[in-house]
């Protein structure tokens, strides 16, 4: 195997380059992952083309899958050849969060692509606590969107959702449109799905939403109310946009529970109406962060594997875009100029 490879290194924001680095080497407590595919995430997007990482030079990508093409000493449920997903959290394990099981809220955590090399890269090496096994009928490009589809699990955990519940998700980017793919597959009474490019509502209907709306509509939260007859039990904020965390609040039923699930940056201002609908109505607002429970990396991963297996999920759905590893730079660029329309890109680095 060659002890070169390449990679995408972000030495600033929007300054992306395609290098010849070394493989990683592994510690005996890790495999060497070959990457088939790798995910843009949406805090990808903000990371390196506006507030970088927090170390430089990086390799950025948190959402990835591969083959294992070397195990260490130490590694014992693993083999050469397996095919898995990696949880890109690398907790302390030592923290009261983490022994309470906790580790989306770890105050000692690295985190592949961030703080800690990632897989916009042709090799990774990866801690043996966060392989996951991925089936034979599950394709990389599929395995490659866990990542995802556990945020969306956490989250709609986070809801409290059970089946019959009626459930809205604002926001239908990978993690919004996986919540109403999942809700709807496991018996949601009614599926609304709220956005503001009808392409992104088109492909909500094909994973299951019974009601698609237009999220500048004026009437939007009467809108929700009426097709979930009262408001949702489960409505799920994917977006990270105030106006729409504000009409997820107003759109949730009495006694049901809205999710903050989109990150935001940005401050959330609610109306008297807003505050007096959610007091009145004992509405519960909850954060959703991450994906990860005990044991680690937790049932979201697992669950989130077994549903790719399964027909659960149907990934092909939500990806948009499989391309070389050297069109990161421009395909970053393009989503700075707002040029490109897209639900999950993938990059694949062996791709001639």
């Amino acid at each position: 195997m060659s002890k070169m490879m390449k990679a995408i290194r972000m030495y600033a924001p929007r300054d992306l380059r395609l290098e010849q680095v070394p493989v990683p080497e592994i510690k005996e407590n890790e495999a060497l992952v070959k990457v088939m595919a790798v995910g843009i995430c949406g805090s990808d997007i903000p990371r390196i083309n506006q507030y970088g990482a927090y170390i430089s030079p990086i390799t950025p990508g948190h959402e990835f899958s591969g083959e294992i093409v070397e195990t260490g000493a130490a590694v014992k449920n693993f083999k050469v050849g397996d095919r898995v997903t990696v949880a890109p959290l690398l907790p302390c394990f030592k923290c009261e969060f983490c022994e309470q099981g906790h580790y989306s809220l770890c105050r000692d955590y690295k985190y592949f692509g961030s703080r800690n090399d990632g897989a916009f890269a042709q090799y990774v090496a990866v801690p043996e606590p966060n392989l996951l096994k991925v089936a034979d009928n599950v394709t990389f490009e599929a395995a490659a969107t866990t990542d995802p589809l556990a945020n969306a699990l956490h989250a709609i955990k986070r809801g409290g959702f059970k089946p019959g519940d009626k459930v809205c998700v604002f926001g239908l980017g990978a993690i919004g449109l996986y919540c109403v793919q999942y809700m709807k597959a496991k018996g949601a009474k009614i599926a609304v799905a709220v956005d503001v490019d009808e392409r992104k509502l088109q492909v909500a209907r094909d994973c299951g939403a019974d009601v698609a709306i237009d999220g500048r509509a004026a009437d939007v939260v009467d809108q929700v109310i009426a097709a979930t007859e009262g408001g949702a039990d489960v409505c799920i904020d994917a977006s990270g946009f105030p106006a729409a965390q504000h009409n997820a609040i107003e759109a949730t039923a009495k006694h049901g529970t809205m999710v903050l699930l989109g990150i935001s940056h940005q401050p959330l201002t609610l109306s008297e109406k807003c505050l007096d609908w959610v007091m009145r109505g004992e509405k519960a607002i909850v954060g959703s962060w991450n994906s990860f429970s005990k044991p680690f990396p937790g049932w979201e991963w697992t669950h989130g594997v077994e549903s790719l297996a399964d027909g659960t999920i149907d990934a092909e759905k939500v990806i948009t875009h499989k391309l070389p590893l050297e069109e990161v730079p421009s395909i970053f660029d393009k989503i700075y100029k707002k040029e490109l329309y897209f639900n999950k890109i993938l990059f694949l680095p062996w791709m001639e």
